[in-house]
């Protein structure tokens, strides 16, 4: 039978008053329970750890001594794990590990981070862009602490918040006729080329958008980048469907795009925030709510383009 913390403390109590029914009252248990554990300790080492006497209570010889002295020892270290942990979930210390599948997130969390990390915390950011799967798998075998990831592609034992619905939007060279209008059909975009990004769950998203047999240009490009996507459309590549919008209308390559609502009633891609909700730790559960918070407020840092 292994040796239990709680028979430890009930054998070491005993030893310290050296009487069982002392021990026992201090305990608040059955003086039967503290001569149970006596035995189970003499048990686990097979030795002979502790003399009962009648009318003086209980003495230690050098062997009970000995053991009792690393039961205390171990039964300290316990109870230093326990208020050190209690100390690391309530505190922002430490590493905070996400993984998003979020394109433009350079665009929101650098904000995030400063609505919860006041400068001189003591956390440090690992980030790590990932597609829809990746960051599902790092957040369920412990990888990553939360992760920003699409929810029309959530797994059941994914737990997470909705951020924000991200209709799609219509991305344009700023020479394009169709800029000049206040908002774009799917007719119209049918009619042109598309530079399509080229991601798990976005390319088929964006394909479905379409009715059967409604386009009639060709796709012109494929990217796995949102800004190769934009980079591609500024130099008049074609247009493109996207959901999320960074706050700059300009590419890498300098030139600039312009962002047009689409008319259609089209579905919307969910951003979400996932985390496990049964015990997350102070930096977690703040980073969730610095999440929340930034995405209901109004205005381009929500990174969405209003119909």
């Amino acid at each position: 039978m292994a040796l239990t913390l709680k028979a430890m403390t009930y054998f070491t109590t005993a030893l310290r008053h050296g009487n069982i029914a002392k021990a026992a009252a201090e305990l608040n248990i059955a003086a039967s329970a503290i001569s149970a554990a006596i035995d189970q300790v003499e048990a686990e080492f097979d030795l002979t750890l502790v003399t009962r006497q009648r009318a003086r209570g209980i003495q230690a010889n050098a062997s009970g001594r000995a053991v009792a002295r690393k039961c205390i020892r171990l039964l300290d270290d316990y109870q230093s794990l326990l208020s050190e942990g209690g100390e690391l979930k309530q505190s922002l210390s430490g590493t905070l590990r996400i993984g998003y599948y979020a394109p433009i997130a350079p665009a929101f969390l650098p904000q995030i981070f400063d609505a919860f990390l006041p400068e001189g915390t003591n956390v440090t950011l690992e980030l790590e862009e990932c597609d829809n799967d990746q960051a599902q798998d790092g957040l369920m075998n412990g990888k990553y602490d939360a992760i920003l990831f699409v929810a029309e592609d959530a797994r059941p034992a994914i737990a997470y918040d909705p951020l924000i619905e991200a209709h799609p939007y219509c991305l344009l060279p700023v020479a394009h006729p169709l800029a000049r209008q206040s908002v774009v059909s799917m007719a119209d975009l049918a009619q042109e080329p598309l530079v399509v990004l080229n991601r798990p769950v976005a390319a088929a998203y964006y394909d479905g958008l379409f009715r059967t047999g409604a386009r009639d240009a060709p796709v012109a490009a494929y990217a796995t980048s949102t800004e190769m996507v934009r980079s591609l459309v500024a130099a008049g590549r074609g247009c493109a469907i996207l959901n999320m919008c960074p706050r700059t209308s300009e590419t890498y390559s300098g030139e600039k795009v312009v962002a047009r609502p689409i008319s259609d009633d089209l579905a919307p891609l969910t951003l979400a925030v996932g985390y496990d909700k049964t015990r997350p730790r102070r930096s977690v559960q703040d980073f969730v709510n610095a999440c929340r918070s930034h995405f209901a407020k109004s205005g381009p840092a929500r990174c969405v383009v209003g119909r």
